[in-house]
């Protein structure tokens, strides 16, 4: 067993705030951040648009960010939260530059402050086209100088460790990098900022480390979670039907001037909304669906062939390069998309500190449900969020900290001498391939009540046949599985119960959705 005092599951945006805030508040003590792979391999690290915040009040202002944020997430927001959110914003920005956080800028030294989807002015600052990427290289940057900061990669957290009598969070277990044990990681506070969880589609922009364990784990501790039905599916992600983690064509390129277009060549967000492309990603993600179903095709179009070329290269070149090692040159050619599984909206419910319905348990960045996004995320406003919401469960923490649990408060090790193995990862594949497919068919863009009726049936079977397969051969695998099986019946419950279509949770009356399989 090891025992710390703050406990982080996850390195991304979110953990490595909470992480160097709380050891520089407490020196003396041991801050423990916990990884599934490698220290930056996180969603924030995939982030390509930028982070969003008011930093032109002559030209912008707060109350047209907390508009905007309110009609993308389709009334659902918390109004509390969409407001200290975005009046934060600008505090949180200057501290990731003090970090030395290289947002891009004008020739006259101004940031520069790009559009996306959804926003009324220009206030996305960016970083090229990998602002999450530079923002993390700042963080880790930073907590590799803490000396009081201890990271461990290549972990997979199994559950989360509970009080015998009060039912507070003790900590997490976990399977360290090489182990064949479940080892108690105890510690005074715990963070959960494990990301999202659209590993669940056989489609999406996640890394293969997002398949919901945070989410999970905290769900069979009995913390509430909320509005798993909204999953984001970002409209234009490229066409690259061979792999699951497909590449994403930052929404800031239609900021830039990109336009969809169908197969015949034809304009077609106008038929659809009156922002065009630039409406909100549950819109532009209907639309291009159902243009495919209309043409019979697997992808649309998007045209960025007239952006000024030296304007292309400069703000895009990881798209372009990308695209180019795919044999299509944006200067001459339209790039295929299609939509994919992009953002968990829902996850953990916390309060305005992050904290969740389990004491001394708290939950940032995707995998919780703070109540800013509503029923759909705003363009990048995530990054604000996991930075504004780290901050503030940084200042609880010193609070609760100080007045921290008994260190003689016992618990239960569920795990006790279980042995891990890995002999059954092919049955493990399968299984998880499945779990995909119902997810994929039955709770996609376009949702049939019928359809998740029938999701339901088909999990419960799924999960009789993943728990006898865990029971006969336990490994970080089919813990894994057994997390991405209880965020598709999250997804499917939530889905099933919300009756009416709001922002990314659509109910579909066509009697067939499905006519190109292999774009979904």
């Amino acid at each position: 067993m090891k025992n710390v005092d703050f406990l982080i599951a996850g390195s991304g945006l979110a953990g490595l705030t909470y992480a160097y805030k709380v050891a520089e508040l407490f020196p003396d003590k041991k801050v423990c951040v916990l990884t599934k792979n490698k220290m930056k391999e996180a969603n924030s690290h995939y982030a390509q648009g930028g982070i969003a915040a008011v930093i032109d009040k002559v030209t912008d202002s707060f109350e047209s960010h907390i508009e905007d944020t309110h009609i993308a997430g389709a009334g659902l927001c918390k109004e509390n939260v969409v407001e200290f959110v975005v009046r934060e914003a600008p505090d949180r920005i200057f501290e990731l530059i003090e970090l030395g956080t290289p947002f891009d800028t004008k020739e006259n030294g101004d940031l520069d402050l790009g559009l996306e989807g959804g926003h009324s002015h220009n206030r996305i600052l960016h970083h090229k086209d990998s602002t999450g990427a530079a923002i993390l290289n700042s963080l880790v940057r930073k907590v590799q100088k803490i000396s009081n900061i201890e990271i461990l990669e290549y972990c997979q957290v199994v559950d989360i460790i509970k009080q015998d009598e009060s039912g507070e969070c003790l900590g997490l277990y976990v399977i360290l990098n090489g182990s064949d044990k479940v080892t108690p990681i105890t510690s005074s506070l715990t963070l959960l900022a494990t990301g999202g969880a659209c590993q669940v589609y056989p489609s999406t922009t996640n890394p293969k480390i997002a398949t919901g364990d945070g989410i999970a784990i905290a769900s069979r501790a009995g913390a509430d979670i909320s509005h798993m039905e909204f999953i984001q599916f970002h409209p234009t992600s490229l066409f690259q039907p061979e792999i699951s983690q497909v590449f994403l064509i930052s929404e800031a390129l239609r900021g830039a001037g990109a336009v969809l277009k169908n197969h015949e060549g034809r304009e077609f967000m106008y038929d659809y909304d009156p922002r065009g492309p630039l409406a909100p990603r549950d819109i532009v993600a209907r639309a291009i669906e159902s243009e495919m179903r209309k043409t019979e095709q697997s992808y649309v179009y998007l045209d960025a062939r007239h952006i000024v070329q030296e304007k292309l290269l400069a703000h895009f070149p990881n798209i372009y390069k990308r695209c180019l090692s795919r044999g299509i040159d944006l200067f001459s050619d339209m790039i295929p998309v299609v939509p994919a599984a992009h953002y968990t909206c829902g996850g953990i419910e916390t309060d305005e500190f992050g904290q969740t319905s389990i004491s001394r348990l708290f939950a940032c960045g995707e995998c919780a449900y703070t109540g800013l996004h509503g029923a759909n995320r705003l363009a990048s406003n995530s990054l604000l969020e996991a930075l504004v919401f780290a901050h503030r469960a940084a200042q609880k923490s010193k609070i609760l900290f100080e007045s921290r649990i008994d260190t003689s408060s016992t618990f239960t090790n569920q795990y006790g001498e279980l042995v891990l193995n890995d002999i059954s990862q092919l049955a493990v594949n399968q299984l998880k391939q499945e779990v995909r497919q119902v997810a994929r068919e039955y709770a996609g863009i376009n949702r049939q009540k019928v359809g998740l009726a029938a999701a339901k049936v088909k999990l419960d079977g799924l999960e009789a046949k993943i728990k006898r397969l865990h029971k006969e051969s336990p490994s970080w695998k089919s813990f894994e599985l057994i997390n991405l099986l209880v965020v598709a019946q999250l997804i499917v419950r939530d889905a099933f119960d919300r009756k009416e279509s709001v922002g990314a949770h659509f109910i579909s009356t066509e009697a067939s959705l499905y006519i190109n399989e292999e774009s979904a």
